[in-house]
């Protein structure tokens, strides 16, 4: 699957009639979610029975009505979504919270299935052909849509960001190319101090794109406060402080993209830490640089990457990469403040790259063994956020540029 991304162009009224209609999907996944804990509970509550409770919204609210059918399934299984989630979670024991489905406040897409929405033979512009007011809306970008049937597409969605709507369309392509090996194996140490150390000694500077953001978003937050509430000034604010987390948000994609690509494609084998990032950020001291560093995105990119290239990611246990001698295997204790490994043997790396050699060595272990890749021949993400339906996450989305 490919996802492939337009901003739309369109006037005032029709931003308002597909604010509408995100507001008809919130609508129709709160009440789907409510009438699943309303239930009794012998009652057999389903994907298709939410399906069904979406046609009795269809005829009960004007509104609803307006939105195209498909558009209503599609809000309902949102709602599914969240509810197998929570049962998922609850067989298989997951520690902690199990994730009880809530009520959404700040939905920004609505989905169409394969109606709902017409194609210009030009391909430049698309056309709603609901109900809703949203009609014809000019596409904005450099991907070439022409190469693709419109057979092939699956899904259409209108999602709302700080900068304005964008169209996305969901292609049923296979993603692949066939490489040459290269006989390369890396591991990867990911870290604060460098994005990531290699086996082989490299460095990535981290480019803490927040932090050098920080002084900007602080600026534009404090101005929201000084606007009087009510006012176009402070609607404007907000916007403004938006685009710049936006901003902040692309530029950790592109990067993390771009790295991800690079290694795959020159390396047979990669190996990383699996790391459980959201433990980590419970370290208030270190959350805001953990998340800056946006390593859980590298890691997406990395096992997308290799599904697309043929490639081999290694996903290894992390524990004591750090401690653990690469060249003799004993354990020398170290703090975090200790940059330099220095064992007994002679052996003398920086305390990244030591790590690097052993979650290499792992990862070499598990392949002559039973190798453990993560990696898959589809995407991991489609850059639209936690609005999105979570099957979209078997989805792809690649920069022109790339």
């Amino acid at each position: 699957m490919l996802v492939i991304e337009y901003k739309v162009k369109g006037k005032a009224n029709q931003y308002q009639a597909i604010e509408e209609t995100i507001q008809t999907v919130q609508f129709i996944r709160n009440k789907c979610l409510h009438y699943w804990m309303d239930s009794p509970k012998d009652a057999k509550i389903d994907r298709f029975a939410l399906n069904r409770y979406s046609t009795v919204l269809r005829n009960e609210f004007l509104f609803v009505k307006k939105l195209h059918s498909n558009a209503v399934q599609a809000s309902a299984e949102r709602g599914w979504l969240a509810i197998s989630r929570f049962y998922d979670n609850c067989k298989s024991k997951k520690p902690g919270k199990k994730g009880y489905p809530r009520f959404q406040k700040d939905n920004r897409s609505v989905e169409y299935k394969v109606g709902g929405w017409k194609l210009h033979p030009t391909k430049r512009r698309i056309t709603f052909t609901d109900k809703k007011g949203i009609g014809e809306l000019k596409l904005l970008g450099k991907w070439n849509i022409h190469t693709y049937p419109v057979k092939s597409i699956k899904r259409v969605r209108l999602v709302r960001r700080a900068d304005g709507y964008y169209c996305q369309f969901v292609v049923d392509v296979e993603v692949k190319e066939q490489l040459e090996a290269t006989g390369n194996a890396i591991g990867l140490d990911v870290g604060l101090e460098y994005f990531y150390t290699d086996s082989n000694g490299y460095q990535e500077e981290n480019p803490r794109f927040l932090r050098k953001a920080s002084a900007k978003i602080k600026h534009a937050q404090r101005r929201i406060y000084k606007k009087e509430k009510g006012k176009n000034g402070r609607s404007h604010a907000r916007k403004r402080f938006a685009k710049k987390h936006l901003k902040v948000s692309r530029q950790r994609n592109e990067h993390a993209k771009r790295l991800a690509r690079c290694v795959v494609k020159s390396n047979d084998l990669v190996a990383y830490e699996d790391l459980v990032v959201r433990n980590m950020v419970k370290n208030h001291c270190l959350a805001k640089s953990i998340n800056d560093a946006s390593w859980t995105q590298f890691r997406e990119w990395l096992e997308y990457n290799a599904g697309k290239f043929n490639r081999e990611a290694v996903a290894v246990a992390p524990h004591y990469t750090s401690q653990k001698c690469s060249k003799c295997g004993n354990i020398v204790k170290k703090s975090l403040s200790v940059r330099t490994h220095i064992c007994k043997c002679g052996c003398k790396l920086n305390r990244d790259e030591n790590a690097a050699i052993n979650i290499l060595n792992l990862a070499l272990q598990a392949r002559g063994g039973h190798p453990q890749s993560n990696a898959v021949g589809v995407g991991v993400t489609t850059l639209v956020g936690a609005t999105l339906l979570e099957q979209t996450l078997t989805l792809s989305t690649e920069s022109p540029a790339l």
